[in-house]
């Protein structure tokens, strides 16, 4: 019976995880979508949607921890705070990468190069073997991304790739950075706290930036449709899925479930937004979520990165 109930958890698990993934890899969609219908910028998009996806995880936060949050150390709200400045940079770095060089270099590039710095600042921090693994990873990476990046410029848009490729990688370290922190602080508060913390700080920190824009209140309803949509889907209810779900399944397993996300993002961005690979471009796509394979496979524990 025991064993039942646990397979059945395992399951339920890999289902959460599996929806917060699709989830995740609507983000840039959204994001590209809402440039596409108003003049909003990184600074607004990435404000919006830690904003509105505040109340929700707050909800969760106090229904799964309750007055255990006033027990925390100082230190650790300061991480926490920490988490919540890197959530804006990285955010904000990412939708800008997104008017560059649109929604699949600007993903794959992302998400899958973050894991891999996650990785070798564990060797520099964390003092983990630099394994073969992590070193295979990382070559399959810079190969991928060169062919991704260096077949997919159009003549005379150079900067403008580079421009886009810089704040991608910027973001993956901001991912890193994140993931690092939060694994810190695994064992010294529950995630939900973490994320409602970190959502709440990173949306005050955008706040003054979004205001000196003087933003208008008078957008199409869509584009209010696709902010509250980014906030409180891919956002709020992506992280609530995943940490319900992450906590029945092994965290190398969740690693490799995520990456859903880019395979999601890359999908939706060929089919709504007509972006093409190149047969180069493709394989350069196929060695980074190969890298991201072989890095799991060879993790005994893997620092989760989100969407």
């Amino acid at each position: 019976m025991r064993s039942t109930a646990l397979a059945t958890e395992s399951r339920r698990g890999m289902v959460f995880v599996s929806l917060s993934g699709v989830l995740w890899g609507t983000i840039g969609i959204a994001a590209q979508a809402i440039y596409q219908q108003s003049d909003l910028g990184s600074l607004a998009v990435g404000f919006y949607r830690l904003a509105l996806g505040v109340p929700l995880v707050a909800l969760v936060c106090w229904f799964l921890v309750g007055r255990k949050i006033f027990l925390v150390r100082r230190r650790h709200y300061l991480q926490m705070c920490l988490i919540g400045a890197m959530l804006a940079l990285y955010q904000v770095a990412y939708f800008s990468a997104i008017g560059y060089i649109g929604v699949t270099i600007a993903t794959l590039v992302t998400l899958c190069i973050a894991p891999v710095m996650v990785s070798l600042a564990s060797v520099i921090y964390f003092r983990e073997a630099l394994t073969r693994h992590t070193l295979g990873a990382l070559t399959l990476a810079v190969l991928g991304t060169g062919l991704l990046v260096g077949t997919s410029s159009p003549a005379g848009q150079s900067t403008q790739l580079l421009s886009g490729l810089g704040l991608a990688l910027l973001s993956a370290s901001g991912y890193a950075v994140v993931a690092l922190l939060g694994r810190s602080l695994a064992g010294a508060c529950h995630p939900m706290h973490s994320t409602t913390v970190s959502f709440s700080v990173g949306a005050l920190i955008l706040l003054p930036f979004v205001l000196l824009e003087s933003q208008s209140a008078a957008y199409p309803g869509a584009v209010w449709g696709l902010l509250f949509y980014l906030g409180l889907i891919p956002t709020a209810l992506g992280y609530v899925l995943f940490f319900l779900g992450v906590n029945s399944i092994k965290a190398s397993t969740a690693s490799i479930i995520t990456m859903l996300e880019p395979l999601v993002a890359t999908l939706l961005a060929w089919l709504l937004f007509a972006e093409r690979l190149g047969m180069l471009a493709m394989v350069g796509a196929v060695l980074l979520l190969t890298a991201i394979a072989v890095l799991y496979r060879g993790a005994g524990s893997v620092a989760r990165v989100g969407g």
